[in-house]
């Protein structure tokens, strides 16, 4: 890894991400194939849905979470002391799906070492800030049990995007797949929970009042992998075209393992930016509580010494998604920030590339500033191998 320990990637972007309670504004279009006959925002995880709501209503969620703290690698066995049916199921969905392609999951891998400084400021500042003007999935994540603890949270559930960007993600050693599995059995215990809390239903209008369909999950996907995908492009990251194909690859994996239907996954970049102008870009708008989680999310960086001002964060969020959704946020202007970052960050990029000899006057600050955001939240993290993903019993009170 060129700059950050890899245990420092990706904490906000997932803090709001694909461990979270997902979901949008009003419906979107998502076009699935006319053969499949199914809407994407009418489809949950039936099966894993049943089985986890049962867990939670005979009381066996803690044992279940004690249970799994010793399943951490792709490679080690389901853990005994589970139940026979949660034990069976896992057995069934705890491998990577036929289609599955090694060698581009390993270019990705690689891909994503070598690019990590990007791909932590476009997840962290650009994806988890994005999350909060999706107003579904604001509210879901405010309402559920993680939103009354942001740091919290955001120091438990980095662990699906840092083992998502690993260099053996999808090897037996790597721990991608139970990841994306112990997730799967969150949103599950999500949907089960998130309708019982009054609070939550009286601000939701997903489909059925049950979050996180595939459709939603695919707004996520689309807010974290087809958004970096377009930024990496806007700012002229050299990438070759398998790189960008094997990038997706590993997404659309991912989205197999989190239970969207394969039939639904788009299989081509373009498929996935057609995918996202009608599902993601149309829904993004300010809620009460999406300003407070970003202002939670923002807010954290005040507890440590980042040698710069609130003012320079606020400006590089305006600047990676807009100056409308900062504007939504609430997010005071810096115009000396604004204008430094406008000037130094392609500077920045160019010399990281080796497209440009000479390093920018502000590089270090650059630098530090990205390193000191990483460390707040792995400080936060129970383990420096590991963090724990454990099912909810509640919802926010």
């Amino acid at each position: 890894m060129s700059n950050l320990n890899r245990r420092n990637v990706l904490t906000l972007g997932v803090a709001l991400g694909l461990v979270s309670a997902v979901g949008a504004g009003a419906v979107p279009a998502l076009a699935a194939p006319a053969a499949a006959g199914t809407d994407p925002w009418w489809v949950w995880d039936d099966e894993v849905d049943q089985l986890v709501a049962g867990l939670i209503t005979s009381g066996q969620v803690p044992a279940v979470n004690t249970a799994m703290q010793s399943w951490v690698n792709n490679g080690d066995a389901i853990p005994g002391g589970l139940p026979a049916n949660l034990r069976t199921y896992l057995q069934g969905v705890n491998t990577l799906p036929s289609w599955a392609d090694r060698a581009k999951l390993r270019l990705a891998a690689d891909f994503n070492r070598r690019k990590d400084t990007y791909l932590f400021m476009l997840y962290g500042l650009g994806s988890g800030i994005m999350s909060t003007v999706i107003p579904r999935e604001a509210k879901s994540v405010y309402w559920s049990a993680g939103g009354a603890n942001m740091q919290d949270r955001a120091a438990k559930t980095f662990t699906f995007g840092y083992d998502l960007s690993e260099l053996t993600a999808f090897e037996p050693n790597g721990q991608f797949v139970v990841t994306a599995n112990k997730t799967r059995l969150v949103h599950a215990a999500v949907r089960h929970l998130l309708p019982q809390s009054p609070h939550w239903r009286a601000v939701a209008n997903e489909p059925g009042l049950i979050p996180i369909s595939n459709g939603d999950i695919l707004v996520t996907f689309h807010s974290l992998g087809t958004f970096v995908h377009k930024k990496l492009k806007e700012w002229k990251v050299p990438m070759t075209a398998a790189e960008e194909s094997a990038f997706l690859h590993q997404w659309q994996v991912a989205m197999h393992l989190l239970g969207v239907r394969d039939e639904f996954i788009p299989q081509t970049w373009a498929a996935a930016y057609a995918q996202s102008a009608s599902a993601l870009s149309p829904i993004l708008a300010p809620s009460t509580e999406g300003k407070e989680l970003a202002e939670d999310l923002l807010g954290l960086t005040a507890q440590i010494d980042l040698g710069i001002t609130r003012g320079f964060l606020n400006e590089f969020v305006r600047y990676v998604l807009s100056n409308e959704i900062g504007d939504w946020l609430r997010l005071p202007r810096d115009y000396a920030a604004a204008a430094l970052i406008r000037t130094v960050w392609p500077a920045f990029i160019a010399f990281r590339e080796g497209l440009n000899p000479i390093a920018p006057v502000s590089f270090y600050m650059f630098d530090q500033f990205i390193r000191a955001i990483a460390m707040l939240f792995l400080n936060k993290g129970a383990s420096g191998t590991t963090t724990l993903i454990t099912i909810p019993t509640g919802n926010r009170a």
